[in-house]
């Protein structure tokens, strides 16, 4: 079996007539049919053949393959980004009278999407702790998905995934996990008994800040069903000009999370030092309470985030970086970072926030690719 980087870079490609290396960025919304046969055969899938690009595009299947290669699945769907991958994952799976079992400590817009989207559709949604036995605690008769997100944004607690996946599998449910802060790179979660794995490829996948897409990866039945369902259907397809970049992002993903994921755990051991950091949570840290299940369920280290808590608020830290961008997103070269609170999940009410753990005081840092000695300097001398 080839390595990570090696399936990074050639997953997915499929040479074309001419040789080329790069595969071409296919634009067209629609394709000639020869005749009505041919375009009824298309229809009905008894012949090869393209269709019209909602339905499926070239590029974009490139870029699928070469996700589902890195994941270990039987296949994946892109989206058109992050949440359109999270609720094309829930809606395939949910109808009326159905429930989910989600974390506390989610994103805020998953959360907001369980509680009013789908809420709307009459689906319940019971939100608890991420340990089997509450979530095993808050199973009903109708319980048709778990929703797992691990490392979880922006508190970075953990979940057993295969403890989790017991659960669902006793209670007859789908066991999802957003898995976009660990990356394929880190976390293998179809290997550890999930059945779906979402990214957010916008993040760490893409890797530039440049590109908005989504992925869920998992077996080909389900697949389909979130292709038919959120994509065909729900018109939630990809670009093939961002499939193309998430395409090229991905090559180097396995060199720049080794990269960013050193110099987080450098990062966070130094925050930990610091008179004026109260908490710091980093999987890799000996003091994070569930060290020993990130050494077992991560691997090749421990992601590139770190989420820390400041004396005295986050604000005066937030506005004094200078090197480190102040932004929402992560998983970017450049090292970015915010106030969760007052930002990512400031949807939240305030007791929905303590309940995921979530202060005033603390800070999400998402470590990019610089030197690791100008991040020191930099936080230095903003925690002051």
């Amino acid at each position: 079996m080839r390595g990570f980087d090696t399936e990074a870079v050639h997953a997915g490609e499929e040479e074309d007539d001419l040789g080329s290396l790069e595969a071409p960025v296919h634009v067209t919304a629609a394709y000639a049919f020869r005749d009505a046969a041919d375009a009824a055969a298309r229809f009905a899938q008894r012949a090869p053949g393209e269709i019209y690009a909602r339905w499926r595009n070239p590029t974009v299947c490139a870029f699928e393959r070469k996700m589902a290669s890195l994941e270990g699945a039987e296949a994946a769907v892109a989206l058109a980004s992050g949440m359109g991958a999270v609720s094309g994952a829930l809606s395939a799976n949910l109808r009326a009278g159905d429930h989910v079992v989600a974390p506390n400590a989610v994103y805020a817009e998953t959360a907001k999407v369980l509680r009013e989207r789908f809420a709307r559709f009459g689906v319940e949604t019971t939100f608890t702790g991420s340990d089997a036995d509450a979530v095993r605690a808050a199973i009903r008769p109708t319980t048709r998905v778990v929703w797992c997100e691990t490392p979880a944004n922006p508190v970075l607690s953990l979940a057993d995934i295969p403890a989790l996946a017991d659960v669902a599998s006793s209670a007859g449910a789908v066991l999802v996990v957003d898995s976009t802060f660990a990356t394929p790179y880190h976390q293998q979660p179809l290997a550890l008994g999930a059945q779906l794995v979402v990214h957010s490829a916008t993040k760490a996948i893409g890797g530039h800040g440049d590109a908005l897409g989504g992925v869920v990866c998992g077996d080909a039945a389900r697949i389909e069903a979130i292709q038919a369902d959120a994509v065909r259907g729900g018109g939630a397809a990809l670009s093939p000009h961002v499939a193309a970049l998430l395409d090229r992002g991905a090559r180097t993903l396995g060199l720049r999370m080794q990269r960013a994921s050193a110099s987080a755990a450098t990062l966070a051991e130094r925050l930990e030092a610091h008179p004026r950091v109260t908490r710091v949570s980093y999987p890799g840290l000996r003091s994070h309470p569930q060290f020993a299940l990130a050494e077992r369920q991560m691997t090749r280290g421990f992601g590139a985030l770190v989420a820390f808590e400041v004396e005295g608020g986050a604000a005066r830290v937030y506005d004094a970086v200078t090197l480190v961008r102040r932004a929402v997103s992560l998983g970017d070269v450049r090292s970015l970072i915010t106030c969760p609170a007052a930002t990512t999940h400031a949807s939240m009410r305030p007791e929905q926030r303590r309940a995921a753990g979530i202060g005033e005081g603390l800070m999400r840092l998402s470590v990019g690719i610089e030197d690791v000695e100008d991040l020191w300097d930099d936080l230095s001398a903003a925690l002051g």
